[in-house]
């Protein structure tokens, strides 16, 4: 556990300064243009590659990693197969996409002929071909991970946001809201280059093309399918959000966009520290059938994963309007965006770790060879339950109901995945640890108070001091209450540090 929690923590590191430049690009874009026709433009642009690349790269790297350990066939010999069949399948998939431009844009987005529909095909056009950078870069972090070297494919995306950043904002303020597009393709260039520089001296590692027509290219379509299938229908909770927000106001694209990616930031950044670590180790531990260090995994992984990213959750709740007025109040974006965006920011918020737990619990199917169950409940949750919910309250509510949406489904979702779990492979989230269920409800129930306290008692006029004052003393009443409550995981930091101090 010692080293799992050392290896998160660098990982988080350099996550937590990747995704701040990924996220400091959308920062920019509101107060450029706020949430105005050009940005929805820009955001409605990166979409559709940004659901390719995450999907299809997601998904050929979740399985190339689980049959990696598996497969009897010369690991070099089965790299190049599947740097073969990854480069074929995303290249042409990419070529489709763009061929049938007008009629997406058309249909998806509900974009008329003119200016504006000009300038969104021109940023798609840009946009699209980087996917294909993109999604082999992920399969190379995942040749990275596989061999334990996390922190180099970790640094890919800080390499990809922060070259993203500084080509795409440069090129804004000479070219228009092209240069995003523009910088889009490039910093996808970036990373890939990065990458390829990165794993040339990895052990097996060849780029020399091979058929892919061996055993284990059926086997990794076989894999790779359904959790195509599965993290399409989990990024369908954007593509939806994209479609119900064209409909309603202008407006509403970026404040939707933005309340998202804000309760998505930090949740993103903690969950793939965990992902990252614990599922190569995961699939390690299935190949020797290990199931004992399996189940610790699935609770040690489960609980830490909630620890870290609960308060962050309830913070963001209670905090909703001063942390998108710090974040985004400036130059175009005014208090009238605040006021759309800060509500959709406090239901998001109760998003964060469902939306965390399902794909770290997924892994978990994943690595039993069972990628079909989490598809099924993605498909009822998502396509039933999430727009069952937004069809019943979009008419009352508005964007909220989008919100709204997201967090009923997310819920659903995770009760079904930890119920079938539990039945189907003995994976057993309360059970003998109860002692350990029963702290974690009082220190949510605990933290929720202290950070209620603080939001109705603590007021600065200026917003940055009010933010990080609140901030450090909800975070330390968070400390106290795990000190009383004797967490594991805390003791263990502190008898690491007191190690490493007494050596000194």
């Amino acid at each position: 556990m010692n080293r799992i929690l050392k290896i998160v923590g660098a990982v988080a590191v350099v996550n937590i300064l990747a995704r701040l430049f990924g996220f400091l690009r959308d920062v920019i874009i509101g107060g450029q243009y706020g949430t105005t026709e050009l940005a929805a433009s820009i955001i409605n642009a990166y979409t559709i590659p940004n659901f390719l690349y995450l999907v299809i790269g997601g998904a050929f790297t979740t399985a190339f990693i689980s049959i990696y350990h598996k497969t009897e066939a010369s690991l070099t010999d089965y790299i190049r197969r599947t740097f073969t069949t990854i480069v074929v399948s995303i290249s042409i998939i990419s070529l489709l996409f763009m061929v049938f431009a007008d009629s997406i844009l058309h249909w998806y987005f509900q974009a008329s002929a003119g200016e504006e529909y000009e300038r969104l095909k021109s940023l798609y056009y840009w946009m699209m071909p980087s996917t294909i950078m993109l999604v082999l870069s992920t399969w190379l972090s995942g040749v990275l991970n596989v061999q334990g070297k996390f922190h180099l494919s970790s640094f890919s995306v800080l390499v990809y946001n922060l070259s993203f950043l500084i080509i795409s904002v440069g090129l804004s303020f000479i070219i228009g809201p092209i240069g995003y597009g523009v910088g889009a393709l490039l910093g996808a260039a970036c990373m890939l280059f990065f990458l390829v520089f990165g794993v040339r001296k990895v052990e097996h590692m060849s780029f020399k093309p091979m058929l892919p027509n061996a055993g284990d290219q059926k086997e990794l379509w076989k894999v790779a399918l359904p959790i195509m299938l599965g993290g399409a229908t989990a990024q369908m909770y954007i593509l939806i959000q994209r479609f119900f927000t064209n409909i309603l106001d202008v407006s509403t694209v970026s404040a939707v966009n933005n309340a998202t990616k804000m309760s998505q930031f930090p949740q993103a950044i903690l969950m793939t520290a965990v992902t990252t670590v614990i599922f190569p180790l995961l699939s390690k531990k299935e190949g020797e059938g290990d199931t004992t260090s399996i189940k610790a995994l699935y609770l040690r992984g489960l609980r830490l994963l909630y620890i870290l990213v609960m308060p962050v959750s309830v913070y963001f709740y209670f905090q909703a309007e001063p942390i998108t007025r710090m974040v985004f109040e400036r130059a175009q974006w005014g208090s009238a965006s605040t006021a759309i965006t800060a509500p959709l920011l406090a239901i998001f918020s109760m998003t964060m770790f469902f939306l965390a737990a399902n794909m770290y619990v997924t892994r978990f199917y994943y690595a039993k060879g069972n990628s079909m169950t989490p598809v099924i409940f993605s498909l009822i949750t998502v396509f039933g339950v999430n727009i069952a919910v937004i069809q019943l309250m979009i008419g009352q509510y508005g964007a909220d109901a989008i919100a709204w949406g997201t967090v009923v489904s997310a819920v659903v979702n995770f009760l079904l995945l930890v119920a079938w779990l539990q039945w189907k492979y003995k994976l057993k989230l309360v059970d003998k640890n109860m002692l350990q269920f029963a702290k974690i409800v009082c220190l949510t129930v605990g933290y929720i108070a202290v950070t209620w306290l603080v939001s109705t008692y603590v007021h600065f006029d200026f917003i940055w001091l009010h933010v990080i004052v609140t901030f450090i003393i909800t975070m330390l009443g968070y400390a106290l209450l795990l000190v009383l409550l004797r967490f594991q995981e805390l003791q263990q930091i502190v008898s690491k540090v007191k190690k490493k101090v007494l050596k000194k």
